[in-house]
């Protein structure tokens, strides 16, 4: 009852008339973001937090924090209209979103992506309300050794879950690694295959290997193909929104299993956008119709968009109690809080009820104004598909341009987005997965950071992955998935001989 009280005069300070439209113009300023490939809610907080100093701490937060979920809802317009992600974590969206475009049904894979971005996010937001001191204390419990166990399920449920053969699969994410260990050994301070090149001392930039990938490679496909635009126009109303909404209820144990991956994910913290991909492939996993996966089913727009805007939301819960921030942006907030005078941890809620309230209100107010402000600007971005592609086609690659060189201010990103850009085509012409390489080369770092980390401190043994409950199940249920498309394998076997005994196949 005291979080429920505490809540109540929290939205008394977030409807505030000033905050309330600070609320709408992060909101815009975010979907704008999200939709623009390379900037990312991330860079979108940090560009604006110098304009925030002069205000009020509450006010200030709020707006950030409606720049950030905007940039969430964002990411997938650009994903589903164009097939490039306008985010890392909307690459998951793409899968499905885009085949669902190009069949004409822009509107209702829109819709659904919108709506299971406010369903996600509304459930981390309950979750930081009521579980926040639980949560916070199980998050203290992760070492080393659990984040790479986390890191590792993920790998590790992509091969066991995806619908490609598991040796590609494997072939795209041991690319991933290699791409992903370029540039100072962050343990040992070495350089690792950057050639004498100063621009590869921090690596490749996993934002412009995105644009290249989906966004270069999906041009120069087009273009082969005979300079034709692929999308079709959509006409959106209140009633596609409608029955949009009544197909997704059968749907309510994917919106559940990802909002629970998504919470998970960015708590421990794992990441928004492992949490999209994990939860796209459970929803493969569980689904009536998997083979239906990548061809356009509604199914796979919405189970990554609940997880990663889930997991956005909740990457906020260890920023505000342990003031560790669970994603980029939290980080970027949390220099914000700092700045202002207020220490994120345990006392910031004895010490700044109204601030933290305060803030935990807006959650809620910001993710219904974000999913109203995104509704009604529908017509608008899937009216984009009109565009004849001899037009929209280099606005395109000059977007991506300017989105690769605005990482780090360097033309060396550009072209580094041109030769991303023809590995992708290659990629697609050769039917490999781009997923598992993306998600390598994001996690590729942290996964080995983690693993070294956990080596040293048991002097090289492999036992402290096992050394407790935790930490053992999530190895052990890694390993499993792992090892599942054997397990499949060997039952078609087993299958096969039976119907050659049976006599209902030649021997």
């Amino acid at each position: 009852m005291e979080e429920i009280a505490a809540l109540m005069q929290g939205f008394s300070v977030a409807l505030t008339p000033m905050n309330v439209v600070f609320m709408f113009v992060g909101i815009t300023l975010g979907v704008l973001i999200g939709v623009l490939p390379g900037l990312g809610g991330a860079n979108g907080v940090a560009i604006l937090l110098p304009l925030t100093f002069s205000m009020n701490p509450t006010s200030a937060i709020i707006l950030l924090s409606c720049i950030y979920w905007g940039a969430l809802f964002g990411g997938a317009i650009t994903s589903i209209l164009f097939n490039i992600p306008g985010e890392p974590w909307s690459v998951a969206t793409t899968f499905d979103g885009y085949p669902m475009a190009q069949q004409g049904k822009a509107a209702q894979a829109l819709t659904a992506a919108f709506t299971a971005s406010f369903v996600g996010a509304l459930a981390a937001v309950l979750v930081i309300t009521f579980l926040a001191p639980v949560l916070a204390r199980f998050a203290l419990k992760f070492g080393p050794a659990e984040f790479f166990a986390v890191q590792m399920l993920t790998f590790c449920s992509f091969v066991g879950l995806s619908k490609e053969p598991p040796a590609k699969t494997l072939a795209a994410m041991m690319l991933g690694f290699s791409l992903a260990a370029v540039g100072m050994d962050t343990v040992t301070g070495q350089l690792r295959m950057t050639f004498e090149q100063p621009q590869l001392l921090k690596g490749f930039s996993f934002l412009v290997a995105v644009i290249g990938l989906f966004g270069i490679g999906e041009i120069l496909q087009t273009m082969e193909e005979g300079l034709a635009f692929r999308g079709k126009s959509a006409k959106i109303s209140l009633s596609v929104v409608l029955r949009t909404w009544g197909e997704m209820f059968q749907y309510w144990k994917s919106f559940v299993r990802s909002a629970v991956v998504g919470c998970w994910m960015g708590i421990t913290p794992g990441g928004a956008t492992p949490a999209s991909f994990m939860s796209y492939g459970l929803a493969r996993r569980g689904s009536k119709r998997p083979q239906n996966f990548g061809k356009g089913e509604i199914e796979g727009v919405l189970a990554p968009e609940t997880a990663n805007n889930a997991a956005g939301t909740a990457a906020l819960l260890p920023m505000l109690t342990l003031g560790i921030p669970g994603s980029p942006t939290a980080a970027v907030l949390l220099g914000g809080l700092l700045i202002w005078g207020l220490q994120p941890g345990p006392m910031l809620f004895v010490e700044q009820k109204d601030f933290v309230w305060g803030l935990i209100a807006s959650m809620y107010l910001a993710n219904l104004a974000g999913l109203i402000v995104v509704l009604t600007t529908v017509p608008w971005w899937a009216g984009i598909l009109r565009i004849p592609f001899t037009i929209i086609g280099p606005v395109i690659i000059v977007v991506c341009a300017i989105g690769a060189y605005t990482v780090n201010n360097a033309m060396f990103d550009v072209w580094m987005m041109l030769a991303f850009g023809v590995l992708g085509y290659l990629f697609k012409k050769l039917k490999y997965p781009l997923a598992p390489l993306v998600l390598a080369l994001v996690l590729g770092d942290m996964a080995e950071s983690s693993f070294r980390q956990a080596m040293l401190l048991s002097q090289g043994s492999l036992s402290i992955f096992f050394a407790n409950g935790l930490v053992g199940s999530i190895m052990a249920l890694s390993i499993a998935l792992l090892l599942w498309p054997l397990w499949g394998a060997a039952k078609d076997w087993q299958r096969r001989r039976e119907m050659v005994a049976d006599g209902r196949l030649p021997g």
